[in-house]
């Protein structure tokens, strides 16, 4: 079993910043973010594996940046240029499973944070 929680979600202004921070349990070997906007479906927003090869969903692309640092067990997502369709819940997700690029499928990852909420207002 892996506990994930997330921090650092809020409030901003479209343009504005935010960075999430989950700590894990334990480091894993792919670890990513997902989000969820009312009534919509989880979508994946960036992924990384173990050693650090990164994906992101196409409407982030240049505006987010996902890290790690394995020796706090903490994975982050850098939020920048924040746009009203980037409000959702934002969740930490992981899996023990490797993977050549670590995927956006939701079906990969059977470990899942609370979630943060993000708030974007135009």
């Amino acid at each position: 079993q892996v506990q994930l929680v997330e921090s650092g979600g809020g409030s901003v202004q479209a343009g504005g910043s935010l960075r999430l921070s989950c700590v894990a349990s334990r480091n894993t070997n792919s670890m990513g973010w997902f989000r969820q906007a009312p009534g919509k479906e989880r979508e994946g927003v960036a992924s990384i594996d173990i050693i650090g090869r990164t994906t992101y969903v196409d409407p982030v692309k240049g505006r987010f940046t996902i890290s790690k640092d394995s020796a706090k067990s903490t994975l982050y997502l850098q939020m920048n240029s924040l746009k009203p369709e980037d409000t959702g819940m934002y969740f930490c997700v992981a899996t023990g499973a490797s993977y050549a690029a670590a995927p956006l499928s939701p079906g990969a990852y059977p470990y899942w944070g609370q979630g943060t909420q993000v708030t974007v207002g135009s």
